[in-house]
């Protein structure tokens, strides 16, 4: 029986393993290190965030990102874009470093336990657990526009679907979306030599600003201060006060998640992007079929205007949504037991876990409720020391023997104790 079960091992994974193992718990972690970066981002893309923003998290900060650049001869700078290729190296240089030995294979489910929960791997072993900790990333949480559902891979598919965009050379393709990963797939596409456009909503692509110097004059760090999602007092606030942003009403927390750092594309991809890549603003997919030789979409402007184009592949670059329901590795009755908020993410409580007692979530399902640093690399530090003190505390209420968690509204860290039916 392990004290705690951390079922992913990307950045958010690997960050609560390593605090945890810290802290002296018998825990395992499960998942391939670093697989949505490794195996769901081409060759070629670079990270948004700034080098001293992307640490994964032990409890020392030993090992940092720029220590990890200095081992290989390279220097993370300020404003110097990392390549998601060393960023992932990166990653599994902490994991041998940083947590104990990971375990690579899947976990098929997860079910509630007298004692705690039983977590099935991919070839079938049980694995027992007083607690566990999701860190599945945004894979699981793919958002594709409903007219394209259900038209085949070979025509359509999601921008997290590609380690690579060789396929792509020659042919025509269409790009749905206005932030970074719809941009920098386009520019990626352009610059091997694919007939590429981009079709997005808004009347206008957004681009971040390129970031001021680190050291800067203290009247103009006071005015516009750096922090892990950019500049700005707003930015600070949610990428250093995650814990005071808990406080806000769930309404304001649930609107600023969906809409703070919306989408836009980083400063160093805009030249790479407006003069080769035709982009088609202002509209979105109406209906969308097969034709011979790809899709035929037919799109609608925002006044009405209707227009059709053909396309031989359609890569839809439209997010992730993280809600309760998609959680399709737990069982049933974990699922139903999930309170949630406005938008269908979990409800959490102050160190992370569910209204199911001794369930943790991180990453991207947490972003309602501690604010958009939980979508980045960023937000991994906050969330493994925080969630691992709360482990600590639900070990504290472990149930007697035979008996099984009664999940509480709110998430609270409390819960009686049922018998089993």
């Amino acid at each position: 029986m392990y004290d705690l079960l951390v079922v992913g091992a990307g950045p958010y994974g690997l960050s609560i393993a390593s605090h945890a193992a810290a802290a002296g718990l018998n825990l395992r972690i499960l998942g391939r290190p670093m697989a949505s970066w490794r195996d769901h981002m081409p060759r070629g893309m670079f990270l948004k965030s700034e080098p001293w923003a992307s640490n994964l998290a032990d409890p020392d900060g030993r090992w940092r990102l720029d220590a990890y650049c200095a081992t290989r001869g390279l220097v993370a700078r300020h404003a110097e874009p990392i390549p998601v290729e060393t960023f992932a190296a990166y990653g599994l240089w902490f994991a041998r470093n940083a947590v104990p030995e990971v375990d690579e294979r899947l976990v098929g489910g997860v079910v509630g336990h007298p004692a705690g929960f039983e977590a099935v791997t991919e070839d079938g072993e049980v694995l027992r657990a007083r607690t566990v900790a999701l860190a599945v990333g945004v894979l699981p949480f793919t958002q594709m526009p409903s007219p394209l559902r259900g038209l085949h891979p070979t025509l359509v598919t999601h921008s997290s679907c590609h380690s690579e965009l060789g396929r792509f050379r020659g042919k025509d393709v269409t790009v749905i979306g206005g932030g970074q990963a719809a941009l920098e797939t386009a520019a990626l596409l352009a610059e091997q030599g694919t007939r590429v456009r981009v079709l997005a909503r808004a009347e206008r692509l957004r681009w971040n600003d390129v970031p001021p110097p680190a050291q800067r004059p203290w009247w103009r760090s006071a005015r516009t201060p750096h922090s892990g999602l950019g500049c700005g007092w707003r930015n600070w606030f949610y990428a250093e006060c995650p814990d005071l942003f808990r406080r806000l009403p769930e309404p304001t927390r649930v609107g600023i998640a969906a809409t703070a750092l919306g989408p836009a594309g980083a400063w160093w991809v805009r030249d790479r992007v407006e003069p080769t890549v035709e982009t088609l603003l202002g509209c979105e997919v109406a209906a969308a079929r097969a034709v011979p030789g790809g899709v035929r979409l037919e799109t609608v402007s925002r006044t009405g205007e209707t227009r059709s184009l053909e396309t031989e592949h359609v890569v839809a670059a439209t997010g992730f949504r993280a809600t309760a329901d998609r959680l399709g590795l737990l069982s049933p009755e974990l699922r139903r037991s999930l309170l949630t908020t406005a938008d269908g993410s979990p409800a959490v409580g102050r160190d992370f876990e569910s209204s199911y007692p001794g369930l943790f979530l991180s990453g991207l399902l947490t972003a309602s409720a501690f604010g958009p640093s939980m979508r980045f690399v960023h937000g991994a530090t906050f969330t493994a020391a925080t969630l691992v003190r709360g482990v600590r505390r639900r070990l504290l209420t472990a149930p007697p023997a035979g008996k099984v968690p009664v999940p509480l509204s709110g998430g609270r860290s409390a819960a009686p104790w049922r018998t089993p039916l």
